[in-house]
């Protein structure tokens, strides 16, 4: 984790709590963090979930990935320290939509185990629930698609460290949910999230 640089700062703890809050809503906070490569459809489910939520009344909110780098991350690259202190930042952003009672969809390729499990480890200190979700797609499934056309940048070496072409990305070895994006249907997929959340107690059954 990053260091702490500023010193003479206290926590100051409020009178509303997570459960006050979790009981103002209906529903329980938590983040939802999909994981794959560019253009797994990572982005995607997290829309039509978001939607699929809103319908039933539950609030969640998407952090994508292309959108925080237009904003809160605008000064990071795509070298891998930049990509930690991304994944960073927006671990701690996502926290704070939790410890408000939000659905915190957060879709980053996060191509970085340990950045991944630190991010998961934050959650879990704060008694906070962290749902990874591995957005399964094969290489040659995403390049096909290739939506923003990256993958033919990429192969061209028009962009450096992009993900599955020069840089590697690191599947996750025990995801809450592993989804097959190139196999499943969209809503094949929001189904078992939704399935999931309602196991977890995260949202009524």
């Amino acid at each position: 984790m990053a260091e702490q640089k500023a010193t003479n700062v206290h926590w100051h703890e409020g009178d509303i709590t997570r459960e006050h809050r979790a009981k103002l809503l209906g529903h329980k906070g938590a983040t939802l963090w999909f994981t794959g490569l560019s253009g797994s459809g990572k982005s995607t489910v997290a829309v039509e979930l978001e939607g699929r939520l809103s319908e039933m009344g539950i609030l969640a909110y998407r952090l994508d990935g292309d959108n925080v780098r237009m904003g809160i991350n605008k000064n990071l690259g795509f070298t891998a320290e930049d990509r930690t202190e991304n994944i960073r930042r927006i671990g701690e952003v996502a926290k704070l939509f939790v410890d408000a009672g939000v659905i915190a969809l957060s879709s980053f390729i996060s191509p970085y185990a340990a950045d991944r499990d630190q991010v998961r480890e934050l959650h879990e200190a704060a008694g906070m629930d962290f749902i990874e979700v591995f957005v399964d797609c094969s290489l040659e499934a995403a390049e096909a698609r290739d939506p923003k056309g990256l993958y033919k940048k990429a192969r061209a070496g028009e962009i450096k460290n992009f993900t599955g072409i020069d840089d590697p990305y690191e599947a996750p070895a025990k995801p809450e949910l592993h989804l097959h994006s190139d196999q499943q249907s969209l809503d094949e997929e929001v189904d078992a999230i939704l399935a999931l959340l309602r196991e977890r107690g995260i949202i009524a059954a």
